[in-house]
């Protein structure tokens, strides 16, 4: 049977863990100029963007062609998901010429309909739920510079997005201290709050008190204000999230030497200064280079290739 990359609570603990151990592998191949590992070769990935992205075209796109074989693109124009055509008949003619599907979609229904025709693997490589590839590529920055990754504290500071999903999702698997730290009305899905409170092993934390819950951070986490399809809210946003911007104060007063991380794009001044950003605890260019190297292992795995 097939295997899809949908969500991290798809796998167990010991294949998150697995997925990091490939990847580290991976990486030290891919930068082995003397190793020609392609086990891709002879294969097709198809990308579907419903929601355009440079990061994920490119991490994709060359990390598939350094092992060795072909991704096509196919933007926003060239599939009209769930809107020209059945999400459905893509899923089921798309498994008819390649061997995986990548989709960054915006409905989530989308992409699990998509996993439930397609006769193929599929890869998430977003939607307005969650981030799967992203929290793997975090994960595997975390670990190549804390040499671990249980029981860290992370602090996500703005909007209970689709990262702050993924990261209460993980919370469920491994032990983890996750705080969102956001203002009133823009918390994360209840019920995705109430699956990683159910995990005995991790401490969960939804709080609005910008004074204190950056205290002990390991990892302070941002993303920018308003995500693709809320720009029209930018303005208003910006004057709500005012105060949770990450600046140089914010990252003093977790009495750490706390790391930053960011998904990208960032919209320096806003969510986050430039002097955080290019810092020597800025950690988001190894987290952004980490993508590749997270996703070759997660399509290594479910397509059973070693």
């Amino acid at each position: 049977m097939k295997r899809d990359f949908i969500h991290v609570t798809d796998f167990n603990k010991k294949e998150i863990y697995d997925f990091l151990d490939s990847a580290v592998k991976l990486k030290k191949r891919i930068e082995d100029d003397s190793d020609d590992y392609k086990p891709f070769y002879g294969m097709s990935l198809a990308m579907i963007f419903a929601k355009p992205s440079a990061r994920t075209r490119v991490s994709f796109e060359t990390g598939f062609f350094k092992l060795g074989g072909h991704a096509l693109y196919l933007g926003p124009n060239d599939i009209g998901i769930g809107k020209r055509e059945a999400v459905k008949d893509i899923g089921r003619v798309l498994s008819r010429y390649n061997d995986m599907i990548m989709a960054r979609l915006f409905e989530h229904k989308h992409m699990l309909e998509l996993s439930e025709s397609a006769t193929i693997p599929i890869v998430n490589g977003l939607t307005d739920y969650n981030h799967p590839c992203q929290i793997m590529a975090d994960l595997l920055t975390i670990y190549e510079h804390m040499n671990s990754v249980d029981n860290i504290k992370v602090v996500y500071v703005g909007d209970g997005n689709n990262i702050v999903n993924s990261w209460l999702n993980l919370a469920s698997i491994i032990p983890l201290n996750f705080t969102c730290l956001c203002p009133e009305g823009f918390e994360p899905d209840s019920k995705t709050v109430e699956l990683a409170q159910r995990a005995s092993f991790s401490n969960i934390e939804i709080t609005h008190d910008v004074n204190n819950a950056t205290v002990g951070a390991d990892i302070i986490y941002t993303d920018v204000w308003a995500s693709m399809g809320q720009k029209e809210e930018a303005d208003s946003r910006g004057k709500i999230f005012s105060n949770f911007q990450v600046n140089s104060k914010m990252m003093n007063s977790t009495k750490k030497d706390t790391l930053f991380m960011h998904c990208l794009p960032a919209e320096r001044g806003r969510e986050v200064t430039d002097e955080v950003m290019e810092s020597s605890n800025s950690i988001v260019f190894d987290q952004a280079e980490n993508r590749m190297h997270a996703q070759n292992a997660i399509m290594l795995n479910i397509l059973n290739k070693s």
